[in-house]
């Protein structure tokens, strides 16, 4: 249809076997309703992390007493962000690797170069909490990233995501960047309202501008 905007859904898919943080809960769909067994309709059951696949954290995943997936405003999730190439950054993305941002409230961060669909990667690119505090003076309100967390994997103190919580900046998580030029886009990806959960998944999408 003429006039179409081009989407890009840059969403893990939810599957069993999908990757999950080690120690985490695996994903797994059971069919209990079967319409191969005679009942009217098809009723599965689905296991999961909160943060399983591409999801949003709540800031009550790094802060007690903080807001749940429930209590999260739905626009940081929503409106135009800015796809950053940062494959080039050493081990976490600092603010040298940063483009101007052109006045983005959105950023998304690419740091694979092929999203890891089929394995769990320890070693990946991390950002750094001064990029953190560079994109919230900014007037940045949602930081995004390919990779499974804004912290190493070994983190302890958190350090980022502290840093995402003193700037009141919201998160989204695993990411899939591969196919998606850097430019600005508008961002689609709200969290469900789940009441006392750290994180939800998410359908992100990006879209076209006019």
């Amino acid at each position: 249809m003429s006039g179409t905007r081009r989407i890009w859904d840059i969403s893990q898919v939810l599957r069993p076997g999908l990757p999950v943080w080690p120690g985490d809960t695996p994903f797994a769909l059971e069919r209990v309703w079967d319409m191969a067994r005679g009942t009217p309709v098809n009723v599965a059951r689905a296991t999961m992390s909160t943060h399983a696949g591409t999801h949003g954290d709540a800031p009550l995943h790094y802060a007690p007493g903080a807001a749940d997936s429930a209590a999260c405003t739905l626009e940081p999730y929503l409106g135009e962000c800015l796809v950053v190439d940062a494959r080039h950054a050493a081990g976490r993305v600092e603010p040298g690797d940063l483009p101007p941002l052109g006045g983005a409230r959105r950023v998304l961060l690419r740091t694979f170069d092929r999203f890891p669909h089929d394995r769990w990667v320890s070693d990946f690119t991390a950002i750094a909490p001064a990029t953190i505090a560079h994109l919230a003076a900014a007037g940045v309100v949602l930081i995004g990233t390919d990779a499974p967390s804004l912290d190493p994997e070994n983190s302890q103190e958190m350090a980022a995501h502290q840093a995402v919580l003193a700037a009141d900046m919201r998160i989204l998580e695993g990411l899939v960047l591969d196919d998606v030029p850097p430019g600005p886009y508008e961002l689609i990806a709200l969290p469900l309202p789940i009441a006392g959960a750290d994180a939800s998944p998410v359908r992100a999408v990006l879209r076209e501008l006019p």
